[in-house]
């Protein structure tokens, strides 16, 4: 137990959890971003739900059903990559605990904790390329409804 055999070696493990323990609260601020945007897009949801079943002009309708395709699917990749932003979470916390067991009882983990660093980088990646083609959607969704209404 290399831990109690060096009074030094927490304070050596503290800091080695420190860039990991950032990260996590980097994860944490893009997962309320990511959450925020999945609420607004719920909430423009039920609006266009209430406004298809009052509808009876077959244009407007099928403009609705239209944007409520593009809301679902908006909402599932941003739903993903909220998912994708917690695994990466859960395995930046799996890694730190990693880090005190190896010390605590000197089972040499250098390897798993390199291997949840390299997970964690690949569910950040992917959460982060989802959320830019969620907002590329939503951007182009609103780019087509300026068209329609300069047409107009």
């Amino acid at each position: 137990m290399t831990l109690f055999s060096e009074p030094n070696n927490i304070a050596i493990i503290i800091q080695l959890a420190v860039a990991p323990v950032f990260l996590l609260a980097g994860i944490a601020g893009f997962l309320a971003v990511m959450s925020g945007r999945l609420g607004r897009i719920i909430d423009r949801e039920r609006v266009i739900s209430r406004r298809l079943a009052k509808l009876a002009d077959p244009t407007t309708a099928l403009e609705s059903h239209q944007e409520h395709h593009v809301l679902m699917k908006r909402a599932f990749i941003t739903n993903r990559a909220i998912g994708l932003c917690t695994y990466s979470a859960l395995t930046v916390c799996t890694l730190i605990t990693a880090l005190f067991i190896d010390d605590i009882f000197d089972l040499g983990l250098a390897m798993l904790v390199a291997l949840l660093f390299i997970l964690t980088m690949l569910f950040l990646i992917i959460a982060l390329i989802l959320f830019l083609l969620e907002i590329r959607l939503a951007t182009r969704t609103l780019n087509l409804a300026r068209e329609v209404d300069d047409e107009d």
